[in-house]
């Protein structure tokens, strides 16, 4: 059975560099309803950034596209889903192995696993030539005193 969502915000935004600071900081401000501690939000805001450069950097090399971020709270659980629809991944279980990039030398491989130590969970679907789908989940804790 899937639980309604208490909130949610779907944001839409061209794969330019520029527009990885706007998602860290609109995932911020949306994550914050639930009251997160500090390192929660840096958690949160460091996964979201992974998630968006993959998107800007991998699927789309050659030209600009069209990120979506969908934020979703239910209970004290974060969704964020980060869509593209651009050259997809060929092997996603390659392409989680630490150090593994399709990008320059300047990248350093580690996207999903970052992604993966700094939240609860992770899925990651994708199809060459249709687009990757990143889904993460991170529970926020109820700080003592709160209902």
């Amino acid at each position: 059975m899937r639980t309604k969502a208490e909130n949610f915000v779907t944001l839409e935004f061209p794969s330019r560099s520029a527009n990885e600071g706007f998602a860290r900081a609109a995932a911020a401000c949306f994550a914050a309803q639930l009251d997160p501690t500090l390192d929660e939000l840096g958690d949160i805001k460091t996964a979201v950034s992974e998630a968006v450069t993959n998107a800007i950097v991998h699927a789309y090399p050659d030209a600009i596209g069209k990120v979506v971020m969908r934020l979703r709270l239910t209970g004290d659980v974060l969704e964020v889903v980060v869509k593209d629809q651009g050259v997809g991944i060929p092997d996603v279980e390659r392409a989680r192995q630490p150090l593994f990039t399709t990008g320059s030398e300047e990248r350093s491989g580690m996207g999903f696993t970052i992604m993966e130590s700094f939240m609860d969970s992770l899925r990651v679907r994708s199809q060459p030539g249709k687009g990757t789908v990143v889904t993460m989940k991170k529970r926020v804790s109820r700080r003592v005193g709160q209902k």
